[in-house]
């Protein structure tokens, strides 16, 4: 039996998200679909996937593994999947991996980047994959802002209800706010996130940039943990899965980990 790891990229617009869902057509019905009519294989599943990305959410650099017999080369893998694939989902990668290797577990860190497009007038060819911001913005407390959340918190004010998570500290590794004019572009890469966490994170910042929240509001916001301190939830659209990266085996995040863990 084979381990593959598999990356994907794929256009969230017309999915109920990344995981299977019964009333949806989901990005992770799709990839099975075509792994079955490439194997002849009726039940094959996907092991698990790097992150569930919610609905109308978009991924470059989506980790998935499956175990297979089949003996489809490692690299014919996206030639075989694509063409069993919709044009808005893609296998841009493949490798054998060893066997007990998990997409999600193995993960070391996750960088997703949020768009906003900066002009007066919204665009047609934008519209689906950055948020449309008409007024003016300042770069440089939204950086001032970003360093505030960079590093080991609580971000309990900086998610949505309706996630599982057991806590809600997390290690942002870098935080930056890129200018590309007409162009923001917010890149958050962290050990795990909490749901909706980065759509909340981009909406404080950009209430920040345009003068609509403090500083001091995203400081007592970590500190208290009070969801109306931090900035609204951005719409799905903006949001990419960029990039993940692993080690070399299973290892508890650093937000679930204890002194002396390692």
């Amino acid at each position: 039996m084979r381990t593959i790891k598999l990356i994907l990229q794929y256009d969230g617009t017309n999915y109920g998200g990344f995981q299977r869902q019964p009333n949806a057509n989901t990005i992770q019905a799709e990839l099975e679909g075509a792994l079955r009519q490439v194997t002849g294989d009726p039940s094959l599943c996907i092991g698990g996937a790097a992150g569930r990305t919610d609905a109308g959410v978009h991924a470059r650099g989506q980790v998935v593994h499956f175990r297979t017999e089949s003996r489809v080369p490692t690299d014919r893998w996206p030639y075989a999947l694509n063409q069993h694939l919709p044009p808005d989902i893609a296998v841009v990668g493949a490798e054998e991996v060893p066997e007990g290797f998990h997409a999600r577990f193995w993960a070391r860190s996750k960088r997703y980047r949020y768009t906003i497009y900066c002009h007066p007038f919204p665009s047609p060819l934008t519209r689906l994959y950055a948020y449309h911001w008409s007024r003016p913005v300042e770069l440089a407390p939204m950086r001032e802002a970003a360093e505030l959340l960079t590093g080991r918190h609580d971000f309990a004010a900086f998610r949505s209800t309706g996630g599982a998570a057991k806590t809600s500290v997390r290690t942002i590794y870098e935080l930056q706010v890129l200018d590309a004019a007409p162009y923001i572009f917010i890149d958050v890469t962290a050990d795990g996130f909490l749901y909706n966490m980065v759509r909340i994170i981009a909406g404080t910042l950009l209430e920040v940039g345009a003068g609509r929240r403090s500083l001091d509001e995203v400081r007592r916001a970590l500190e208290t943990g009070q969801r109306d301190l931090a900035g609204r939830t951005l719409p799905p659209h903006g949001l990419c899965l960029e990039e993940v990266k692993y080690g070399d085996g299973p290892k508890p995040p650093a937000w679930l980990r204890r002194p002396g863990d390692g």
